[in-house]
């Protein structure tokens, strides 16, 4: 039996293929084996998703626009990877694409599969804090099942940052930078934040989720004050609305490239791009953990990815992990 997301699929792919000429309904109903009004109730519901299709009695449908949303159907189209993204899973909105992710990975899932929503009510970062997921953003997590040691996991979240950095650069041509040790900068301000979580089991590491939040068409204006300040978005500072799908589809790519060299044992390589790309290294941070709060100069990072703070007597200090502030 094939499903109604089977049959949306199928209809976009020849419209798609035939764009901005028309294809009549019931040579379209015919190749995909329904009835012209099973076909008029799927393409209804694909004006529904925001998809412009015309209708002309005397020659049928014509695709006149499609909609600025990460949707399946569109992700899947043209993606330029082996694995990654092979399998979707599409949420219009989720308390948490890794806590899905999680689940879906507990159940068996491939890897490469990736979740994605339009929105999130109780998206996450690092130590707990909340990460505002409203419509218009990227929000997506990714399942991975590398054969690595457990503590070797934490090194994804670097590999990670230079796969959006890289993006944001190819797809936007915007001076990016990041952050230690999940955040991505525009200008000093945080425009992608991604969270690492990984599961084990006594034989080892049994999986990791990357989530990735991306503020790409946020309404900027519509943060809390106290988070307005050091954030922004691509729309924001492009001063035009980006393209979701094309987007995605690249930063994909780059990952799974980065990823299977990750695997291969090429992770010092990715460490030295991460380190030119960081805006850490270099300046006076404040680190605060637990109720602690260290300051110095931060002057390096191991292949572990921990930070190395030259505090102010001259004594070096290695952070496993904490909540960064750069000082200015």
């Amino acid at each position: 039996m094939v499903s109604g997301f089977m049959y949306k699929k199928q209809i976009l792919k020849t419209l798609h293929e035939n764009k901005g000429e028309y294809v009549q309904g019931d040579e379209l109903a015919s190749e995909m084996g329904i009835s012209e009004s099973q076909l008029t109730s799927e393409i209804q519901e694909l004006g529904e998703n925001g998809y412009e299709i015309e209708l002309s009695t005397e020659n049928g449908y014509c695709l006149i626009k499609t909609p600025n949303r990460l949707l399946p159907y569109e992700l899947e189209r043209d993606l330029p990877t082996r694995y990654i993204g092979k399998e979707i899973h599409y949420y219009s909105e989720v308390d948490s694409t890794n806590e899905v992710a999680k689940r879906l990975a507990h159940d068996g899932a491939p890897e490469g599969t990736i979740i994605v929503a339009e929105s999130q009510r109780s998206g996450r970062g690092r130590r707990g804090k909340k990460w505002l997921s409203p419509s218009g953003g990227v929000w997506m997590t990714i399942i991975l099942r590398p054969d690595i040691p457990p503590s070797k996991a934490a090194q994804l979240t670097l590999v990670t940052g230079v796969a959006v950095a890289e993006t944001l650069d190819q797809e936007c041509r915007l001076d990016v930078g990041i952050k230690w040790p999940n955040d991505i900068l525009i200008g000093g301000k945080k425009v992608c934040g991604i969270l690492t979580e990984a599961s084990t089991n006594p034989e080892g590491l049994e999986y990791v989720v990357v989530g990735i939040g991306i503020d790409l068409n946020v309404d900027v204006d519509s943060f809390p004050p106290e988070l307005r300040e050091g954030a922004t978005s691509l729309k924001q500072e492009l001063e035009k609305e980006i393209y979701s799908v094309k987007l995605v589809q690249r930063f994909l790519k780059n990952l799974e490239t980065l990823y299977d060299d990750f695997k291969t044992g090429k992770f010092p390589e990715i460490l030295k791009e991460w380190r030119k790309l960081s805006k850490t290294i270099g300046s006076r941070v404040e680190v605060r953990k637990k109720g602690r709060i260290l300051q110095g100069e931060a002057v390096g990072i191991t292949r572990e990815g921990v930070l190395i703070l030259e505090m102010d007597d001259g004594s070096l200090r290695k952070v496993i992990s904490g909540e960064c502030i750069h000082l200015k």
